[in-house]
């Protein structure tokens, strides 16, 4: 289905109370939630059950029902922290740095991402303390004072992956818990059950909306995306670091860390449209999520994406300018050996596919554009498994390769999380408002005082 594409951000004849009703009652009237609602978070609810039966017998096993092995000790569960973590930096780029730039167009769907990067590196910090085999001990990656003087190797990236992920998630469900005050003070004006006012009157912080609390808001607001600005670039840069100061062939080369930093832009934004989509359609939220908002981030996603492929390209190029033995042996292995169909998979998911972007109808075609983001996440989860264990199982040692195969309870945990995130995601849609209703209502308000003048300038 092609939408027409009109550049103004929010549709139709709204006005300040239509706004109001449009977001707050997907929250107040259980009637808005149709059977595809129940349908999906009920799927989603089942699969979630496969995470607990995995842990669980994790915990009692042992990673070795994994596929992990010698040498390739980071198997599913390293690929699967670098991709959620990857997914959770959209949400903090259009919050944090697009409200910094005073990109109006960030308005209706960053509360939506907020929410995403908040569940996506939820799920992503399970898999580094599962990893450890012995969760139970994780307390030994922090440094407190202790009789046996054991203390972590701060010289590490992965002690670093601890200090940054974990506040990148403070910070991050601090911004988002912020923003969420002056809309859970509507919903608490708007609700008519008195338990529901009550909940949303204890949630709110005893908002009045005063000039005094709209100050200290404003303030805080962009205090936090000052902070959260960094963490978008230092978070995933540090996770690269794991990889990139290692002498592993594949990974000791500096392009890593932008080049991680895109790739998780990209995969963020494909997964904003892939849950954005039919968000908007099942609540009728069209006028307020507008094709030129789905434009605007199929153009980023572009734009990400030809500088992961370009980052594709630079890979195959120092392996062959390099010479060295152990990086051309790679890069043969990656070209022609037995994972040769996941490497020509990535190439067209996230090399290929995205091209389409570059036509305006291609990027109105609401199906295309949905189509393009399911392939692109696809694509980034596939570019962590050529990265991981493809580089793992070619070593400098012939004698320590080992072929990588993952198991039946890789693919349970993998899939108990992706069911952990979709259940959190239309939760969310249920019980809070998925669209910043006071930036939307100032978005409406500047835009007729533009438009007022433009009529008075017509006038005169």
């Amino acid at each position: 289905m092609t939408e027409p594409m009109n550049n103004k951000l929010i549709m139709g004849s709204q006005t300040l109370e239509t706004i109001d009703e449009m977001v707050t009652d997907v929250v107040l009237d259980s009637k808005r939630h149709t059977k595809t609602w129940f349908m999906i978070v009920l799927a989603a609810f089942g699969v979630l059950q496969l995470l607990p039966i995995g842990v669980g017998w994790l915990l009692y096993q042992g990673i070795g029902i994994w596929g992990n092995n010698q040498p390739a000790a980071w198997g599913f569960d390293i690929i699967n922290f670098v991709w959620w973590i990857g997914i959770g930096h959209a949400g903090t780029l259009i919050s944090a740095i697009l409200l910094l730039l005073q990109q109006q167009w960030r308005n209706s769907i960053n509360r939506f991402a907020e929410a995403m990067t908040i569940f996506a590196v939820m799920c992503a910090g399970l898999y580094p303390a599962l990893h450890t085999g012995r969760p139970w001990n994780d307390f030994w990656l922090f440094p407190y004072p202790n009789i046996m003087g054991v203390w972590p190797q701060w010289r590490s990236p992965l002690i670093w992956d601890v200090f940054a992920v974990s506040t990148y998630f403070t910070v991050s469900a601090v911004f988002w818990y912020v923003g969420l005050i002056p809309d859970l003070a509507t919903l608490r004006d708007r609700a008519k059950p008195m338990w529901v006012k009550k909940l949303f009157a204890f949630l709110c912080l005893g908002w009045r909306g005063s000039v005094k609390h709209w100050e200290r808001y404003q303030q805080l607001y962009l205090i936090l995306a000052g902070l959260s600005t960094p963490l978008v670039l230092s978070v995933h840069t540090i996770v690269s670091y794991d990889f990139a100061v290692s002498i592993v062939p594949g990974w000791n080369v500096t392009v890593f860390p932008p080049y991680f930093v895109a790739g998780a832009v990209f995969a963020g934004f494909a997964m904003v449209l892939l849950l954005a989509i039919p968000v908007r359609a099942m609540y009728g939220l069209k006028d307020l999520i507008t094709a030129k908002h789905l434009d605007w981030m199929a153009k980023i996603m572009l734009a990400t994406g030809m500088i992961v492929f370009y980052g594709y390209m630079l890979e195959l190029f120092y392996a062959w300018y390099s010479g060295e033995t152990g990086e051309m042996t790679l890069l043969n292995w990656r070209l022609f050996g037995p994972y040769r169909y996941a490497y020509y998979a990535l190439i067209f998911c996230n090399g290929i596919a995205p091209q389409i972007m570059w036509w305006n109808k291609a990027r109105r075609n609401i199906g295309a554009l949905w189509i393009v983001s399911l392939i692109v996440s696809v694509g980034m989860w596939l570019e962590r498994f050529v990265i991981i264990p493809m580089s793992l199982t070619r070593n400098y040692l012939p004698s320590a390769d080992k072929m990588y195969y993952p198991k039946l309870f890789d693919f349970v945990v993998f899939g108990g999380s992706i069911g952990m995130f979709i259940t959190l995601m239309f939760l969310f849609v249920r019980f809070l408002p998925a669209i910043n209703i006071f930036e939307v209502k100032e978005q409406l308000d500047h835009m007729k005082k533009h438009d007022s003048e433009h009529e008075l300038a017509g006038v005169h």
